[in-house]
């Protein structure tokens, strides 16, 4: 299990293998989220020394980045739909603890569920399906 929350400000041996670690779970979820290879880029930005930085999965509708919040949150993962990989601000953010990454298949779940990507069948090769429960908090 990899510590997520391991700080990476002024550490860069740490920031390394944060990057190393959350593109290796970043190619899990893509695989979990059944996106074709070709329809999303993951990217890293390894930021300053004070902070972590962030990786990036971005496909045509669904935006993820991993980072570590600077302000002590546990919530590293944010989650949001988008209109292209040129749309950087997307729908409404949705965020995750960091813990999630260890099991892509549930976060992958989630994800669907959150944002309704199950309906976007052109994106995701699915069928379409019920929208997202409203009980699903979202933050803004």
């Amino acid at each position: 299990m990899f510590q997520w929350h391991l700080s990476c400000a002024y550490n860069e041996a740490q920031k390394a293998k944060f990057h190393a670690a959350a593109r290796t779970r970043l190619r899990q979820l893509a695989k979990a989220l059944d996106l074709p290879a070709g329809r999303f880029d993951i990217r890293s930005n390894r930021g300053g020394i004070a902070v972590s930085g962030e990786i990036t999965l971005h496909a045509d509708t669904l935006y993820i980045q991993i980072s570590q919040p600077s302000f002590g949150s546990r919530n590293g993962v944010l989650i949001r739909t988008c209109q292209g990989r040129r749309d950087f601000t997307g729908g409404p953010n949705t965020f995750a603890d960091l813990e999630r990454l260890e099991d892509p298949k549930l976060l992958a779940s989630f994800i669907k569920t959150v944002t309704g990507v199950k309906r976007q069948a052109s994106a995701f090769g699915v069928a379409p399906e019920a929208a997202p429960r409203p009980d699903v908090a979202r933050g803004g």
